[in-house]
């Protein structure tokens, strides 16, 4: 079975070195990115995937954990 992580804020700082260590540890990270009118996403620029490549080590996923619509 495949190891997986989700990271809320993957953005951020401190998702950063846990998203770094996930990946030594050979998981599949799933981000979660808010969506908003200045989308940052310079902290992943190292390790960000075309969404086509057939092998994703870096899946994005929009949410807001604040978001209680769903």
């Amino acid at each position: 079975m495949k190891k997986r992580a989700l990271i809320t804020g993957i953005t951020g700082q401190t998702a950063r070195i846990l998203r770094s260590y996930s990946w030594r540890k050979g998981y599949e990270v799933h981000g979660v990115v808010r969506r908003s009118s200045s989308f940052n996403t310079a902290r992943l620029d190292d390790i960000y995937q075309d969404p086509h490549e057939r092998i994703m080590r870096l899946k994005l996923v929009y949410g807001d954990l604040n978001d209680a619509r769903r």
